[in-house]
């Protein structure tokens, strides 16, 4: 499992590291000094896990993730504890507080694994499936209620941590899956990842807008606003235009 660590003091970089020589299985290949620098690796180097300083010069940690469209598994390392339950609130797999203890390292290690067995288990339930097209009938269960609805008339997927919700109509389920699985299973054609947050029907866009920082605000037929992150932007320009 490939890993990044983004800090901004070397001594904790080179601490963590040494404390990862026990977990054979996670290989450091690259090591971020700040919020941009660790955007820019991330991008080059795919990493699967980020191990993740929250106050570094500039931007935070949390601004690093809010500036992403797909996060990495994340494990906060702060000498702060105040942030923990805004850490969860964006996902995040553990909160280690500096100086780190191997045993609290340990245990954030195997909640990874928990994770990443629980994503495959998601995916190869997918594995034999094709790319669904927006006149596939799908089958929807939140609790004790059930839909047959075609893919085509579900306007959104937003991300609930590891589950989505599905808007269609006036309905709105909870879904067992992750956003990242259900992309790989929807026609980019009609199904738009807008940000890391939200999957958007193209055919339920009502209006686009020029939106902060150089995005853009959709806005579908059922009333939502969601906004493009700007490096997907670019994406949803080139894909719609002549």
């Amino acid at each position: 499992m490939k890993a990044i660590i983004i800090d901004d003091e070397r001594l904790a970089r080179t601490e963590l590291k040494k404390l990862l020589q026990d977990f054979p299985e996670i290989e450091v290949i690259d090591e971020a000094t700040n919020a941009d620098d660790g955007i820019a690796k991330i991008a080059s180097n795919q990493p699967d896990l980020i191990f993740l300083d929250i106050q570094m010069p500039g931007k935070t940690g949390f601004d690093l993730l809010s500036e992403l469209d797909k996060a990495p598994q994340v494990i906060f390392t702060t000498a702060y504890d105040e942030f923990a339950l805004k850490a969860f609130e964006v996902n995040a797999l553990d909160y280690l507080v500096k100086p780190i203890e191997p045993k609290r390292l340990a245990d954030a290690i195997q909640k990874l694994h928990i994770a990443e067995q629980k994503d495959t288990k998601q995916e190869g339930e997918y594995s034999n499936n094709s790319i669904l097209t927006e006149n596939d009938q799908v089958f929807v269960k939140d609790g004790e209620r059930c839909w047959f609805v075609k893919l085509g008339e579900i306007r959104l997927f937003e991300s609930v941590g590891n589950y989505a919700k599905v808007f269609f109509g006036t309905n709105k389920p909870l879904i067992l899956k992750s956003l990242n699985v259900l992309e790989e299973r929807l026609h980019e054609k009609t199904f738009f990842r807008a940000n890391r947050k939200h999957i958007v029907n193209l055919r339920m866009v009502e209006k686009v807008e020029p939106y902060f920082n150089g995005g853009l605000l959709l806005e579908l037929k059922g009333g939502e606003k969601i906004e493009v992150s700007r490096r997907q932007t670019v994406k949803f320009k080139e894909m719609m235009s002549l």
